[in-house]
């Protein structure tokens, strides 16, 4: 791959900095490494739109990219995993279902569920499965804070996570260290963002705002309908952000994402042995972010659990439980917190056995709650 030889080209830069120029030229010629791999990542971040060839008779995208947030086409008829939306006085809540083992859990009917608004229980007025295409976008930290080792690893996942989309998904990348990039915009073709991913060059700026990516990723997908999500790959530190952590969270409680967190940071901390302070905080802010939206944070140790993680990650988005409620609580413009409880055909809370043949409850993943409209301003 491309990356791979970047890797080793960056390697002999660092060493021989004063050479630096005439080298980068000897090695492109001796290693055969594209021109396009040595772009700059001072760009500014806007829609990127792919040769026509390479996208014969798509579908139209969604109603607006990671770079843009108006004047789209409208989007395909379902796209996936957001959880949350409110329209009037509507509240649609797609949920997750699992066993203990993380095995999904189909077939259920609408009986089968509860709904808490605020601890008040709810009657669910539509109701539905959900296996529709997924539309995200790849949130990669492509910075040199961590090395180039772990810029590399990151990559390297995000072409992973391509192998697990279907043909009528929607993808689009973008990456973060000083600021962020849209690399690809929108495309149901995956061999665009893989071709972008073996270019993306060497990491420069040792800076990572993550969260002003976070926000800047969620504002933008505001106008696109249907489920969305982000695959956020990062160490889950944020260095130079203008936006603070509370700033983060109150957003994604206002917002219809659902964020899914692979931490790049678990092999360092393996080798401290687990006395990194900052690193706990790192992980608890990537747990927090996929837990307030109700997608699910990984932090890998071993490439051998990369497959997996892929593959539930493609599965959340894909397979969920749509709830559609309206609210007998006031509309009060407040954070209302939403529970979801799964039972039996005799009300009971569902237990499913596991691998050892114990009873267990399921597992529900749902956004945790909304903003409710204000009844004094929704008129206006």
């Amino acid at each position: 791959m491309a990356w791979q030889h970047e890797f080793e080209v960056n390697v002999i830069l660092r060493k021989w900095g004063g050479f630096r120029i005439v080298l980068m030229a000897v090695l492109i010629a001796g290693l055969g490494v594209p021109p396009t791999a040595w772009r700059a990542f001072a760009q500014q971040e806007g829609p990127m739109t792919p040769a026509p060839a390479q996208q014969p008779e798509q579908p139209a995208p969604p109603t607006s990219s990671p770079g843009q947030s108006q004047n789209r086409q409208p989007p395909p008829p379902s796209s996936p995993q957001a959880v949350i939306t409110v329209t009037s006085n509507l509240v649609d809540v797609d949920a997750t279902v699992t066993d203990h083992d993380g095995n999904l859990v189909t077939g259920l009917k609408k009986e089968n569920f509860r709904v808490f608004d605020n601890g008040q229980p709810q009657q669910i007025t539509n109701f539905g499965p959900s296996d529709a295409p997924i539309t995200t976008v790849i949130l990669l930290e492509y910075g040199a804070r961590m090395g180039d080792y772990f810029a590399a690893r990151g990559a390297y996942w995000a072409q992973g996570f391509l192998t697990h989309l279907k043909p009528q998904d929607w993808v689009a990348l973008k990456t973060f260290d000083l600021n962020t990039h849209l690399v690809q915009d929108f495309t149901q073709d995956k061999r665009l963002v893989d071709q972008d991913i073996q270019q993306l060059g060497f990491p420069t700026f040792h800076e990572a705002v993550l969260f002003d990516a976070i926000y800047q990723t969620v504002d933008q997908l505001r106008d696109v309908k249907g489920k969305k999500s982000i695959v956020v790959i990062a160490s889950g530190t944020d260095t130079f952000s203008k936006h603070n952590l509370d700033q983060i969270l109150d957003r994604l409680k206002e917002s219809e994402v659902t964020i899914f967190c692979i931490g790049m940071g678990e092999v360092l901390d393996l080798y401290n042995q687990g006395n990194d302070i900052g690193y706990l905080q790192s992980k608890n802010q990537l747990s927090t972010f996929a837990r307030l939206t109700g997608g699910y944070a990984f932090f890998p140790r071993f490439e051998a659990e990369m497959p997996d993680v892929f593959n539930t990650v493609a599965e959340f988005l894909r397979f969920q439980y749509t709830l559609g409620f309206t609210p007998s609580t006031p509309q009060d413009g407040k954070y209302h917190k939403i529970t979801v409880e799964i039972v039996d055909d005799q009300g009971d809370p569902m237990l499913l056995r596991n691998k050892k043949g114990k009873k267990q409850k399921v597992d529900v993943y749902a956004r945790e709650g909304y903003v409710a409209p204000n009844a004094a301003t929704a008129g206006n």
